[in-house]
């Protein structure tokens, strides 16, 4: 018996403007959806002035389990949208 553990692939961008990295980062966390964590976060100082600009992304924290007697079935149960992440044999 093999036993996978799936990731919903939802992801997406965020933007953040502020004054000090702390602030853009604060700002971005702020934007994050539920059940979301922020993975990146690219920082810009704004043109001719002192603000931080940022691009940020978050993906899905949702996983879960499926269960199959060999691989070509354990790949067949992920869902459309979801990632197998890794594959344990009991």
């Amino acid at each position: 018996m093999l036993v996978g553990v799936i990731r919903r692939n939802d992801s997406g961008k965020l933007e953040a403007e502020a004054e000090t990295q702390a602030e853009v980062r604060e700002a971005l966390e702020a934007q994050v959806p539920a059940g979301h964590v922020l993975t990146d976060a690219t920082v810009a100082m704004a043109k001719r002035s002192t603000r931080i600009s940022a691009v940020g992304v978050y993906r899905s924290t949702e996983i879960a389990e499926i269960e199959a007697d060999d691989m070509a079935s354990l790949e067949a149960k992920v869902p459309e949208g979801w990632s197998l992440l890794s594959v344990r044999r009991l």
